[in-house]
């Protein structure tokens, strides 16, 4: 029996306004860019493994600066793009990470219907985010913070951890005090969501809201508003 629901944060529960590709379209169409968008898919997947706190024991500040910088240049030089890759880095950041534009986030139309649905159905709920900065923060701001028993991101010290890597589960499972097999996780990165929370025992939940991972995972929803069905809950 399902007891707690597990949440990535970015492209799950948020996101920068637009979804990163029209905003790198945008960039690099006034740069006159060629983009190659046929590797896009394994360059963003590749972009959040590497600028996520794959190793928080020994991020400092200015370290995780300059980690997230360097990531998302080899983000954009994935992409075939060979000119300005520094400028279109600084463009792209400020529309993009949490560090830079905290401020321009947003939630998806669905989350707080869904969040609150889940609530009164006496689900407990968390947060499981690679990231780079406070989390706790950037909730409180949108509001959300409240509906989560914990919220845990990679940053932090205390955990110690980031997906796929199960301890980052392991961890909240503890605090949320329930079991893998009664927790579900939805997120929306293949390599960390789905296989680390499977690793970990949790059954995961693939979000799909751009429509680029068909066919990827059996348990695939493109919104929120699809899990309470999938959880067989009016």
């Amino acid at each position: 029996m399902t007891k707690a629901v597990f949440f990535d944060f970015y492209q799950t529960l948020g996101v920068w306004g637009q979804s990163l590709k029209p905003r790198l379209q945008k960039i690099t169409d006034r740069y006159g860019c060629e983009v190659n968008w046929e590797c896009y898919a394994t360059a963003r997947e590749n972009l959040y493994a590497e600028a996520s706190g794959s190793d928080p024991t020994t991020h400092v500040l200015l370290k995780t600066m300059q980690e997230i910088i360097e990531s998302y240049c080899e983000f954009v030089k994935a992409l075939g793009v060979q000119e300005h890759v520094e400028q279109m880095t600084w463009e792209l950041l400020q529309s993009e990470h949490s560090l830079f534009a905290a401020n321009a986030a947003t939630l998806y139309d669905d989350t707080v219907p869904t969040l609150q649905h889940l609530r009164e159905a006496g689900f407990k709920l968390a947060i499981v985010s690679n990231w780079d900065t406070p989390l706790d923060p950037l909730t409180e701001r949108l509001g959300i913070a409240h509906y989560f028993d914990i919220i845990v991101a990679s940053h932090d010290a205390r955990v110690r951890s980031a997906k796929p890597d199960p301890h980052i589960f392991n961890y909240t499972l503890k605090a949320v005090g329930v079991s893998a097999a009664e927790t579900i996780h939805v997120g929306d990165t293949y390599e960390a969501d789905i296989i680390g929370a499977k690793n970990a025992g949790i059954r995961p939940i693939l979000i799909d809201r751009d429509g680029t991972q068909t066919g990827r995972w059996d348990e695939t929803i493109q919104n929120l508003s699809q899990l309470p069905e999938l959880l067989s809950i009016t």
